[in-house]
């Protein structure tokens, strides 16, 4: 009898065991199968109405007691007036819809329903689309740029604008080049961009910059380096030293040009210099392109300048921070953020830990206050 009650404790805690294992891998696989079919998650916020709680809480705090209650008793039937009115045009957008749908049925001409007085299409806002891109080396985040894109194009209309507030020190040509070419994607449909550099937009950063029908920087953003950089460690002496050889092969006389184990040549060197001045010609006509008013000769030289200085040089067409930029569109614009965040794994968010903190360390080896 010991035995028994033994063994089917010993059993019991065997089953309890195997389920809890399934339980953990039905889990996992769902997650995985979920993370499969759940790429990101498109968030579109109203910030317009932050901004304006946050000046009213401001004028509430410089008023006394009385002018804060009476304050609050006007802010109130304002807000009501408004909703009134928004249901108004609405209904009167319907109204004027459905009438039109009708007199396409009928023979006799009908005189279309308009908007009474105080109910006018004015009473809604156009809108400004706020953007945000923090770049990388790779520019992987270009992949939730082009998701926001194409939600803005979507519904966006003429009357509405966008802002990109930007940031980057740049990095791979391909990489920038398409996030260049997204942005390029508002100025061939005629939509009002403009780009706001806060720390920096230099080399692919102002690729894309430029891309805009307006640049606004803040007095010390860095901006312009317009050039292009590449270096090749090679340990092919450190090789030599402990006798091993490297072969390389390959088809094509310029398909490799320098090699990081091999034995370079000056053949090889003055074709990867052409390479680089072919990239940086490309460059220069593309900064041509969509800023006319510069010199190219004069800043397509690598160097970058601080905003207030760039501004001269036509780089930047205006000296503001991105708050100051949103804050003149309030009253005229309602002012909607949109975000597209995709999942990550661990690994990624690991490896974008770490290749962000490489680039804090490189740019601390630069210019400091």
């Amino acid at each position: 009898m010991n035995w028994f009650s033994q063994y089917s404790l010993f059993l019991a805690e065997t089953v309890t065991v195997v389920l809890a294992i399934l339980a953990v891998l039905i889990f996992i696989l769902s997650q995985r199968r979920k993370s499969a079919t759940v790429a990101g998650r498109l968030s579109v916020k109203d910030i317009s109405k932050e901004y304006e709680q946050i000046k009213d809480d401001m004028l509430m705090s410089s008023m006394d007691e009385l002018e804060a209650k009476q304050f609050t008793k006007d802010l109130k039937k304002q807000k009501k007036l408004e909703k009134k009115q928004a249901k108004s045009v609405v209904k009167q957008k319907k109204k004027h819809v459905k009438n039109n749908e009708s007199s396409e049925n009928q023979t006799v001409s009908q005189t279309p329903t308009t908007l009474t007085s105080g109910e006018t299409d004015d009473k809604v806002k156009p809108k400004l689309f706020v953007l945000s891109f923090n770049g990388s080396m790779d520019a992987h985040e270009v992949e939730e740029l082009r998701q926001e894109i194409t939600a803005v194009l979507a519904i966006i209309k003429p009357e509405d604008e966008v802002v990109v507030k930007l940031e980057s020190p740049g990095g791979v040509v391909h990489g920038y080049g398409l996030a260049a070419s997204q942005l390029l994607r508002f100025r061939t449909r005629d939509i009002s961009f403009t780009a706001v550099v806060d720390k920096v937009a230099a080399s692919g950063g102002y690729m894309m910059a430029c891309t805009a029908n307006k640049i606004v920087a803040a007095p010390f953003a860095i901006v312009g380096s317009i050039g292009v950089v590449a270096q090749i460690p090679n340990f092919n002496r450190l090789l030599k030293k402990h006798d091993v050889d490297i072969e390389l092969q390959t088809a094509g006389e310029y398909k490799r040009t320098l090699t990081m184990f091999g034995e370079n040549t000056d053949e090889g060197r003055q074709k990867f210099k052409q390479e680089l001045e072919e990239t940086h010609l490309l460059f220069k006509d593309f900064v041509k392109e969509y800023r006319p008013n510069v010199d190219i000769e004069q800043v397509a030289t690598g160097e970058h300048w601080f905003a207030s200085q760039a501004k001269d040089k036509g780089l930047v067409d205006e000296i503001s921070t991105s708050d100051d930029f949103i804050l003149s569109h309030l009253a005229s614009h309602k002012i909607v953020s949109v975000k597209y965040q995709r999942k990550q794994k661990l690994s990624e968010k690991i490896s974008k830990n770490v290749v962000k903190s490489l680039e804090r360390l490189f740019l601390r080896q630069g210019k400091g206050l």
